[in-house]
Order: structure tokens, then sequence, then C-alpha cells
């Protein structure tokens, strides 16, 4: 007897203490045990059953096996004989598959990319992935916990009993692996890891699991994830070309779980699939942002806190009808963008904090490791594995989803140290500096990869410092993004947005101080979630005056931001002026959208989508300072600014706005004499505006102004921009 285990008859070559070990769930080499074996007592097997009768191996014989301690059988079968397990509970007999007759299904060199960190697929490696292996069907499932002493999978399919399937570890890699057959799609499961003091851990969700149960419960779920039939060939093909700087990008944000509902539910994948895809296509916008999808315990974060970075949210379905949502955009020529973060995870006990009883995944320090901001943990960067199961999750959803881009979230949050940090709450960098030199190898490591590895997709970074380099290539010693959320624009153009007209004069700055910089970096202007939510109110409640001003004043704005420099984004809502600010709980204000001010905002931005996509002028050059010409940005005491926009090949667009209430004339500056066709005027009346204008079309026919060649008197509509387009050929 050792420890209590008496063995009973042992003609076997069993050690007590890891028969006890195993009883226990603290085995931390099962197939040490369990199995067939050829060394020892020739032909021995070994197998792990608790709770059953009799238990006899069986193949083209039948060998009856002996109970030599509590569920544990042992007997002897010809060395090499295929078998499986005849059960036998009362009068009942099952026959199953000996998960530890199965050799490993991870080779030498998944352990050797892994242990390096230069694994680009680690779902190929790591979670539960359905197979057939050795001619069985069933889920090989790998987990990461090198500090443990035992890690089991546990699960419906056990009895959620950590004893009954512990894993094998695979070598140094800190690795553990089991298959187990006849698991498959939709089973439920958890890790129970038993640390190195012996504890034993909160049960962990897997951390590169495919899929999750609905919240509040939060177990991983098998999810097979192989064999979508995609059907967007040709988006594919073209992606690069709709995706370069010199394409027009007008994006729309949406948190699907507030687009729309159904009797209070959030509305399905599938039923995103048809309706919004629809949607943002009839609205003219060339992509689809979806706020973050990755599964996340806590809707409130509206995603932005995940724990589930490999799994579509099930909030909305399973993982192949988050991929009918993604092809069906793609058939309707529409680029997915995800929102992706990996700069910071919440604390829940199923997730990573203290995966195997060490600070495995986040930084010990909470200096370093703990975000005061949003109580989250901060990933470990500079750990080569952590480093890796990032780079590799961005991979993930651009090869496994065929998701077009990424906009990865508070980026500034990576990058320094000290971000929103009081002196002596942060630890300097090797060379006492602020700057997080590993969250920047990690970012520019991970742009490298992915945009070496899947061509055309692009990445985006909000980030609201002027960090230099952000969409510089990573080999020029940039952060190696395609595009950046450009927040000081946004900034500052609500900010003078906001001011009563007849004080615009003295924030005139605020609307020409984005072209000091507007080249320095690819740029996206952004009017995001974050600017109406937490009290900031909505887009419409921003601006000022009565109703039919703070209309005005938006759609004026909105002109305004579409004919500037740069990508745009809106959020959802902001197209036709909802008036309460943004509710992650409830649907969208669809009943204001039918009402005529709004729907008159909404066209306008129809139209102004139509415009920037139809004219080159207005995006081909978005990004370099060519495709850009001031007409008079200096009328400041009148509110009123005019540029150029420029492309090669291309007629010339004029853009002028007037932000105060009075109608004016106006002598412009224009690059070229001739007739300049009014493409678009915000205050038409199909728009909700008085009608003002110019008829259509005005004749440069002035002298010289400003620079320019030629001029030509407008009627400027009160709180409005217009586009003029060069029309050559008239007479």
């Amino acid at each position: 007897m050792v420890s209590g285990i008496a063995l009973r008859d042992p003609p076997f070559d069993l050690r007590p203490a890891q028969v006890l070990a195993l009883t226990q769930a603290r085995l931390g080499d099962p197939f040490a045990l369990l199995g067939p074996h050829s060394g020892g007592v020739p032909g021995q097997l070994v197998v792990w059953v608790p709770g059953v009768d009799a238990v006899a191996a069986v193949g083209h014989d039948r060998w009856p096996l002996r109970q030599v301690a509590p569920g544990v059988w042992a007997g002897h079968i010809p060395p090499g004989a295929e078998y499986r397990l005849a059960l036998q509970t009362g009068g009942t007999t099952e026959t199953i598959d000996d998960p530890y007759r199965f050799g490993p299904v991870l080779g030498a060199l998944d352990e050797h990319l892994f242990a390096e960190g230069t694994h680009k697929r680690l779902w190929h490696m790591l979670g539960a992935r359905v197979m057939r292996h050795e001619g069985v069907d069933g889920t090989v499932f790998a987990v990461w916990a090198p500090d443990a002493q035992a890690v089991s999978v546990v699960g419906e399919f056990n009895f959620w009993d950590g004893r009954r399937h512990p894993m094998r570890p695979r070598g140094t890699s800190g690795v553990w692996e089991l298959f187990l057959p006849g698991v498959g799609e939709g089973a439920v499961y958890k890790y129970q890891i038993r640390t190195a003091d012996g504890a034993l851990q909160p049960l962990k969700a897997d951390p590169v699991g495919f899929g999750s149960e609905h919240p509040p419960a939060n177990a991983s779920v098998v999810r097979d994830i192989r064999g979508y039939g995609w059907k967007d060939d040709d988006w594919m093909a073209a992606r690069a070309d709709r995706q370069h700087r010199r394409a027009p990008m007008a994006i729309y944000e949406v948190h699907l779980a507030s687009w729309r509902r159904r009797a209070g539910r959030a509305i399905s994948w599938v039923e995103a699939a048809n309706e919004l895809v629809d949607y943002v296509h009839d609205m003219g916008f060339t992509h689809l942002e979806l706020m973050p999808v990755s599964e996340h315990p806590f809707s409130g974060s509206w995603g932005y806190q995940p724990l589930g970075l490999y799994a579509p949210t099930i909030r909305h379905g399973p993982p192949h009808e988050f991929r009918d949502l993604i092809d069906a955009a793609h058939r309707r020529g529409l680029g997915v963008l995800l929102d992706w973060v990996p700069g910071h995870f919440p604390s829940d006990a199923h997730g990573l904090t203290r995966f195997d009883g060490t600070h495995l995944y986040e930084h010990a320090d909470p200096r370093e490791g703990y975000h005061p901001d949003w109580n989250t943990l901060i990933y470990n960067f500079g750990r080569r594995e952590v480093a890796n199961f990032l780079r590799s999750n961005a991979l993930y959803w651009l090869e496994e989803y065929h998701i077009d881009g990424l906009r990865v979230d508070a980026v500034a949050s990576m990058l320094y140290r000290d971000y929103s940090r009081k002196e002596g709450e942060w630890v300097p960098n090797v060379h006492g500096g602020r700057e997080n030199l590993e969250a920047i190898a990690m970012l520019r490591s991970t742009n490298a990869l992915i945009y070496g590895e899947v061509p055309g997709i692009v990445t985006v970074a909000e980030e609201s410092t002027a960090f230099p380099g952000v969409s510089a290539p990573a080999h020029d010693g940039g952060l190696g993004f395609g595009f950046k959320w450009n927040m000081g624009w946004m900034n500052d153009t609500l900010r003078y947005m906001t001011e009563d007209p007849v004080n615009r004069k003295h924030h005139h700055h605020l609307l020409t101080f984005g072209i000091d910089y507007a080249f320095t970096e690819n740029f996206i202007l952004p009017i995001s979630h974050d600017e109406v939510v937490h009290g900031k109110g909505s887009m419409l409640a921003k601006m000022p005056g009565d109703a039919w001003q703070k209309f005005a004043n938006l759609r004026a704005y909105y002109g305004f931001m579409w004919g500037h420099p740069g990508k745009k984004l809106l959020f959802m809502g902001c197209e036709f002026g909802q008036r309460a600010e943004w509710n992650h709980d409830a649907e969208l204000a669809w009943d204001e959208a039918a009402q005529p001010p709004n729907a008159g905002l909404q066209r306008l931005v129809r139209d102004l989508n139509t415009l920037y996509r139809t004219e080159p002028a207005l995006h081909a050059r978005d990004c370099e300072p060519e495709g850009f010409a001031w007409l008079d940005g200096g009328a400041t005491d009148l509110s009123v600014l005019a540029f150029a926009r420029h492309a090669p090949g291309a007629p010339q667009v004029a853009v002028i706005s007037n932000f105060t209430p009075l109608p004016r004339r106006w002598r412009c500056p224009l690059p070229a004499a001739g007739r300049w066709r009014e493409a678009l005027n915000t205050d038409a009346t199909d728009y909700g505006g008085s009608g003002g204008g110019n008829g259509g079309a005005v004749i440069a026919d002035g002298g010289a102004a400003m620079g320019h060649p030629a001029s030509a008197l407008l009627e400027l509509p009160p709180l409005a921009t217009l586009f003029l387009i060069h029309d050559p050929g008239a007479r």
C-alpha cells in the first residue's frame, strides 16, 4: 500500500505513487502510466475508467482487464494490437476508444517554433481542433501552461471531472495535449490546471478556443472551423486595389448588438448578412467596421475587454454564420474591418489572469501589468510566447475569416509606459525612457507578418499622440500600419462646430490647422462611437442653434469632412442625425431616420459617399500634399474657407464652406478658368436645406485671386458646404 493505494494482484509494472497521483488529478505525465506499453511487462495495458463494473479490451479478440485500484484497470494484450474498450455498468455495455492509445498530434517543428515565438499560425497547434487522428474522429486539445504540475481537459463529456482526462506535456514547450476520440463540434469544455505548488486554479476557458458559451456562461465550445465554402473570389482578387491609400475608403462603424434588435435581442450574423450589408451598400460606404467581435464576458465593454481572442462572439451566432456575414459583404463589394484589442484583457477568473498559477500572459508588476483606466491587465509583450499569441491572432482573423483589415484599439496606451500613470507608478524602459519598446516591437512585427502573409489587407491605428511613423513601413522604422486615425483633426473640428457661429471667427484655426500635418501619416478622419457616448451627446446635439440650424451645421460639417484630405469613418446613427447619444443596450432610433430632416441628412451622406468614390480628386491623393491646395483658408471674419483637391488626369474639385447662418456673395479663388459644376450643395432642399446656391454651375471669369489664376462670384448658402467640379469642356 502506498499512500492509501493498494494494487491488487500486481503482475503489472505499476508504480503506486503514479496511480495515486492519477486518482488525485496530480499526474503530470499520464502516458507514462496509461495506455499500451511495450516496455516493462510486454503487452501491458492500463486504462483509467472510474465508475464502471467491468472493462475489457476488444479487437480481434477480447481481453478482460482487472481493476487494480479504484478506477484503474490493467491487463495484457498482444503488443501492437488494435483495440477499443468495452465498459460494462449494470446491464449496459458501451464501447469507446481509449484516449491513451493515440500518439501525439503536435510535432517537433510545432514545439520548436512555439518555443522561439515564431509559430505564425498558432491556431494550427493550440486550441480544440476537430480532426481525424490515426483513423478516428475526435478533437485534439492543446494549451500552454508551462508552470503547471498537471492539466486536464474537462467538459460534459467527462462530467467535468478533472481526474478523467489528464493531458500529456509536450517536451519543454510548456504545451499540454490530448486527443479525445468522439468529441466534436459543440462540445463544451475548460481546462483544470494544478499549479506548481499543488493548488487547483479556477477552471479556465481556452485562450485559443474557437467558440464560447453564451454569456454569462463562459466555458469554451469546440467549433470545427475547417472547410467553409467562400464565394468571394472576385473581391479577394481585387482587394489590394480597393484598399490602397489612393483608393476611396468610406467606413461605416457598427456595434452590431445595437444597430438593430429583434424582440429585445441583437440581430444574428445571418440577419446582418442581409440587412446590414444591404444598408451599408445602399448608403455608398466602401467598408463596414465592426466593433470587437472577439468573445467578451461583459456586454457593457462593447467588446473592448475580450477574453476569447480566437472566438467570434456567440451573441450573434456560431462562427460559420459570422463567415456568412463577411462573404455577403464581399459579394456586394464591401470590405470588412474588425476592431482588434491586443492592449489589455479583463481579470475574470476563467480567463488569462494567472493562467497556470503564474503571471503567464500579464506582467507581474502592476506598474507594467495593470491598466488604471479600464481596471484590466496588460499583456507581457516582451514574452515571446505572448507576442506570438497576439501576432498569430491577427493573422487568424485575416486568413480564417477573410477579414480585410484590423483597426487596433488604444495604440497610444501600448506605446507609452507612463500612459495614464503618475510619477512613480510606471517602470522606465531599459534606456530610462517612457516608450514601451516591447509593445512597439510586437506591433511592428505583427504588421510585418500580416502584410507579408495576406495580400491586400490593411491595418489602422487608433493612436492619439504625435508618435512618429505610425503609418510608415516597419522596414523604415515605422510601426507599419496602413492608416492612422486623425484624432487631432476630430477633436479640433468638433470643438469648432460646438461654438456659436458668432464666435467661430475666433476659432478658425481649428479648421485649418489640420492641414499642417495632414500628410505626415496616412490618415482616416474618424467620427467614431467615442464621440457620441458618455455624456458627449449625439453629433446632432453637439451642433448649436435651433433645430434647423443643428441639421444645417451637421450637413455643412459632413461636407467639409468628405472634402478634406483623409479617408472617412462615421459611426452608425450619425448618418441620419440620431438625436440621443448612443445607447449600447438599445437599437438605433430608426423611427427618427424617417423624419424629413433626418432623411435629408441621410441622403446627403449617401450622396457624399457617391461623390467621394466617383471623383478621384477627392480620394486619390488623400495622403499626399500634391492633392490639396488652399484657395482661401484665411477668410476668418466670415468663417468661410475654400480649398481645392487634385488628382492626375481627373477634374479638379473645389470645396467651399460657410460656417455662419448668413448667406453670402463671395468671390472665390479657383485654380482654373471656365465652368465649374455645382456637384453637391449641403443646403439643397433635398437634404432639408433652404435651397440657396448657384443654379447648378458658376463661371470662373474673374481675375486672379489669392495666387490662383481665376475666380468666381459665389452665392454661399447659410451653414453649407459646396462642391464645385471643373468642367473645362463646357461652354
